[in-house]
């Protein structure tokens, strides 16, 4: 799929922000992160040379085998780390990754912001809401999001951009990426990553200012099972 997914994925985005517009005037328009976990060195690089610049990766292990060699090629590249960050891994994501999309807990926060404070890099970071409320996934609660959003700040010095989300499968996306759109409002935040490929359109709609899309673009994934 690669360029013409990455196309037809463009062509959405500006046919849904031109019929939307910004719920605020503070949002930046939506930008597209192209999602490339699974998929390697080669199915990336047309991707980049088409001249996309956010992808998002999920495990910092995979992306350290393939990102630095193809940041060097690729100067302007920005990644975002959207997928779970353990602690151990906190010294790897800080010197590869340029944004943080999963800020969870606490001891995550608190590890950063020593890591930030270390290395000079202080990163901006989104903090994940499990706005479903579901036990098999990451995420601050909704009801102590704004909270956490301001110990992330306050007591760590995180420079908390906004809110991230993964609604519930199977329901419609749009009641969960506005309840979303409410608690950064709350939070004073003006920066919402949510919206993949089969719902970005209405991310979009409830004010996305970042989509993750990557199976539109590369194609269906296959993964290995052990």
């Amino acid at each position: 799929m690669t360029i013409t997914g990455l196309e037809d994925v463009n062509d959405r985005i500006a046919i849904a922000s031109a019929r939307f517009g910004p719920l605020s005037v503070h949002a930046p328009a939506p930008k597209l992160i192209a999602v490339s976990k699974t998929f390697a060195s080669e199915d990336i690089l047309p991707i980049l040379e088409a001249g996309q610049i956010d992808f998002g990766e999920n495990r910092v292990q995979e992306a350290l085998g393939k990102w630095p060699a193809l940041k060097e090629q690729f100067p302007d590249t920005i990644l975002h780390l959207i997928g779970p960050l353990q602690t151990n891994k906190v010294k790897d994501a800080v010197a590869l990754f340029d944004v943080i999309h999963s800020v969870d807990r606490e001891k995550l926060a608190k590890a950063l912001a020593k890591e930030f404070t270390a290395t000079g890099r202080n990163l901006p970071v989104f903090v994940q809401v499990n706005i479903g409320e579901e036990p098999q996934k990451a995420g601050v609660a909704p009801t102590e999001t704004v909270e956490f959003v301001n110990t992330c700040r306050e007591t760590y010095g995180l420079n908390v951009r906004g809110l991230m989300c993964i609604p519930p499968a199977g329901v419609p996306a749009a009641p969960y990426f506005a309840q979303l759109a409410g608690l950064a409002k709350t939070a004073d935040l003006h920066e919402l990553s949510m919206g993949m490929s089969a719902d970005f359109d209405t991310a979009i709609e409830m004010g996305a200012t970042y989509v993750r899309v990557g199976s539109a673009i590369f194609g269906r994934r296959e993964y290995l099972v052990d």
